[in-house]
C-alpha cells in the first residue's frame, strides 16, 4: 500500500462494515491499520517502560523502543510519583490487600472508599457522591442511570465520548446543540418543552473541553436548564484539581461551587488513578444510582489501593503544596503556548493542561506522528473522527513537573518534526502530481477513476 493510501481514510470508515460474519468484518480495518503500522504512521497503543514520567523510555505497539520528552500521558500535578502517593499506597496494600472483592451495593466499598466521598463532598460543597470504577463509567452511568426512553438529552456535541454512549444508551431522544453555543441549547429545550411537559430532560456539558481547550459557561446554562425544567449534568475530568487557585478548576473560576445540579468526574487526569465520581446535593440521587446505574452495581468497587491514592491525593491539591503544583502546571502551559506560537503554530482554546496544536491535514499530521519518536517526542495525534475532519491536532498535556528545558525541547523538537514532515509532504504531493501529468499524457484510462 503507497503513502497516499496510509495518509487517507480514518477508523470512521471501518464503524459500519457489511457481511454476515462478524468476526471477518474486523479484517479490513487490520490491513488498514497494518498499512499504516508497516508505513510508520501509526502512532496509538503506545506503552511506557518505567511510568509517565516526564521523559520516558516508551514502545510503540509493534514493540520499538523510543525515549522522548513525555507530553502524551495525562498527570497534570504530577501526583503519580509523589512520594506520599508512593507510600500511601504500599501501606494500604499491606493492610487491606489488592482487590475489593465486590460491588459497592455488595461489600465491596471499604472504610478508604466512604473516607473518600467525605473528601470529595467537602473539595466540591457536595452532599453526596457515588464512586465509579472509572471515569468512562461515571460519564456513561450518571446518564444512563437517570435517563429513560420518554426523557430527553440535550448536549453539547463535543461531550466525551462516555456521555454520548451513554445517551444513546439511555433514549432516542438526543438532541444535539453545537459547541457552546447556548441559543442552540435554548432552541432546543424550547422545541421539546413546546411538545413535551410531563418527560424529563438532561442537559450535558463539561467544565473543559479536551480537544479544543475551552469552557462554557456555567451559570448560564444552570439558568437555562431550570428555565426549562431540566437538569444539568456538568463533566469536570479535565480541570478538577488542575485549574483555580483552589483547584475546584471551572466551577472555582465561574463561581458556581455548588451550584450544578450534578457533577462528574474522573480520578485518571489528577488524582493519579483510575476511578470518577458523581456528586449532587441529594442523597435520593445517590442511592438511585447506586442500584440502577449499571456500571456501578455491575462493577467492582474502587480496589483499597486506588481510593486511598485518590484520597491523598485530593489533600495534596487541597493543601499549599497543590496551590504550588498548579501554579508551576500553568507556568509550564504558558510558556509552552507561547514557544509554540512564537513558531507560528496555531493552539486551540485558553490556557489548560491540555496545548493542543492546529496542523488540519490528516495527511500531514500523520506524518509529522512518524518524525517525533526519532526526534524524542510524545504527544498524541487526534485525528478523525475524534475530531472533525481536516482539524487534526495534536495534543499536548502539560504536567507540574515537566522542567523549562523539557517545555522547550518539546517545542523545540515539533518545529523539527513538522519541517520534516511537510517537506515530505510537498515532495509526495509534487510526486503525485508528475505521475498524474505522465498518464494524462499517456491517455491512462485509470486516471478518471484515481
Amino acid at each position: 500500500m503507497d503513502n497516499f493510501n496510509v495518509l487517507s481514510g480514518s477508523m470512521g470508515d471501518f464503524l459500519h462494515i457489511p457481511g454476515a460474519n462478524l468476526l471477518n468484518r474486523t479484517a479490513a480495518f487490520y490491513n488498514w491499520q497494518q498499512a499504516r503500522r508497516q508505513a510508520g504512521l501509526w502512532p496509538y497503543g503506545r506503552s511506557t517502560e518505567n511510568g509517565p514520567h516526564s521523559r520516558c523510555l516508551a514502545r510503540t505497539d509493534d514493540g520499538n523502543l523510543f525515549e522522548g520528552v513525555n507530553f502524551a500521558s495525562q498527570d497534570y500535578l504530577s501526583l503519580s510519583s509523589h512520594p506520599e502517593v508512593l507510600n500511601v499506597a504500599i501501606e494500604t496494600i499491606q493492610r487491606f490487600g489488592v482487590h475489593s472483592a465486590g460491588a459497592p451495593a455488595f461489600v465491596g466499598n471499604t472504610s478508604l472508599s466512604l473516607a473518600l466521598e467525605n473528601k470529595i463532598a467537602e473539595f466540591l460543597s457536595a452532599d453526596h457522591i457515588i464512586l465509579y470504577p472509572t471515569g468512562w463509567a461515571a460519564g456513561f452511568g450518571v446518564i444512563q442511570g437517570l435517563v429513560r426512553s420518554n426523557d430527553h438529552i440535550v448536549m453539547d456535541k463535543l461531550s466525551h465520548f462516555c456521555l454520548q454512549q451513554g445517551a444513546r444508551a439511555a433514549t432516542k431522544n438526543v438532541h444535539f446543540f453545537r459547541h457552546n453555543n447556548l441559543e442552540m441549547a435554548r432552541e432546543k429545550l424550547e422545541k421539546i418543552r413546546a411538545s413535551d411537559t410531563e418527560n424529563g430532560i438532561l442537559v450535558v456539558t463539561e467544565s473543559l473541553f479536551s480537544m479544543d481547550s475551552d469552557s462554557p459557561d456555567l451559570k448560564a446554562l444552570q439558568e437555562l436548564a431550570h428555565e426549562f425544567n431540566a437538569t444539568l449534568v456538568v463533566d469536570v475530568a479535565h480541570d478538577l484539581g488542575s485549574l483555580g487557585e483552589n483547584g475546584r478548576g471551572h466551577l472555582e473560576l465561574q463561581n458556581m461551587i455548588g451550584k450544578i445540579d450534578v457533577v462528574m468526574g474522573s480520578f485518571s487526569k489528577t488524582f493519579a488513578s483510575s476511578g470518577g465520581f458523581v456528586a449532587s446535593s441529594q442523597r435520593s440521587v445517590k442511592e438511585y444510582l447506586r442500584y440502577f446505574s449499571s456500571p456501578n452495581i455491575g462493577s467492582n468497587a474502587l480496589s483499597p489501593s486506588q481510593a486511598a491514592i485518590v484520597g491523598k491525593c485530593f489533600d495534596i491539591a487541597a493543601s499549599g503544596e497543590g496551590v504550588a503544583l498548579r501554579r508551576k502546571l500553568m507556568n509550564n502551559v504558558m510558556l509552552l503556548r507561547q514557544l509554540l506560537n512564537d513558531s507560528h503554530f496555531d493552539t486551540y482554546g485558553e490556557p489548560s493542561p491540555i496545548v493542543s496544536v492546529k496542523i488540519a491535514s490528516e495527511g500531514l499530521a500523520r506524518l509529522v506522528s512518524r518524525c517525533l519518536p526519532t526526534i524524542g517526542l510524545l504527544s498524541n495525534l487526534v485525528e478523525f473522527p475524534a475530531v472533525a475532519k481536516g482539524a487534526a491536532r495534536f495534543r499536548f498535556q502539560v504536567m507540574a513537573n515537566h522542567t523549562n528545558k523539557d517545555i522547550t525541547d518539546g517545542a523545540d523538537f515539533f518545529r523539527m518534526a513538522m519541517a520534516i514532515a511537510s517537506i515530505e509532504d510537498e515532495t509526495l504531493k509534487s510526486g503525485a502530481i508528475e505521475s498524474a501529468e505522465q498518464r494524462l499524457k499517456s491517455n491512462d484510462p485509470q486516471l478518471e477513476t484515481s
